[in-house]
């Protein structure tokens, strides 16, 4: 068995990097995304850039989804996955490994700063797997990076920093 690596394309975040390695310090607040796909109006412009098989599997996906302070929790058709915290580096890297998947994977979250207000993002989706089964997985696996890093540029940063800290100066 060897490490397979799967590498998203850099994404730019539109905040420093302090802050987007914050937002993980407490995994609970990624439930913050999944309260998002429930609203009506995130629902609507979702259904007018994702196919509606698509954005069907993607609210079951998202209702199989719980968090804890160090792991996100995954009810999957392979079962339940649990992808936990094994090593921070503030506050440029989050690695995760499975735990309950078929397959041994591991997650890498890599920050780095990119000017005074912004940060680069790239996701590394690894997977301990044979020769054979290597063909079988690469194309999910590049497609598990490159979602993810899209889904965390993409979130409205400012917006989950007001639902983090309640504060009512924060949600302007």
């Amino acid at each position: 068995m060897s490490l397979a690596k799967y590498e998203s394309e850099v994404k730019i975040v539109p905040q420093s990097q302090s802050v987007v390695y914050s937002r993980f310090d407490d995994l609970n607040s990624l439930s913050a995304i999944k309260d998002r796909l429930s609203d009506p109006t995130v629902q609507q412009k979702l259904s007018e850039q994702v196919p509606a098989d698509k954005l069907d599997e993607l609210r079951k996906y998202a209702q199989g989804l719980s968090f804890e302070a160090d792991a996100i929790h995954i009810a999957s058709p392979m079962g339940n996955i649990t992808l936990r915290v094994v090593e921070r580096e503030a506050p440029k890297c989050i690695k995760f490994a499975s735990e309950g998947s078929p397959v041994q994977l591991y997650v890498w979250i890599q920050l780095l700063p990119h000017g005074a207000y912004e940060s680069k993002l790239r996701v590394t989706v690894g997977a301990e797997v044979n020769f054979f089964m290597k063909g079988m997985v690469a194309k999910p696996l590049q497609q598990a990076a490159d979602g993810l890093a899209n889904m965390l540029s993409a979130l409205r940063w400012c917006k989950w920093r007001a639902y983090q800290t309640n504060s009512p100066l924060d949600r302007k």
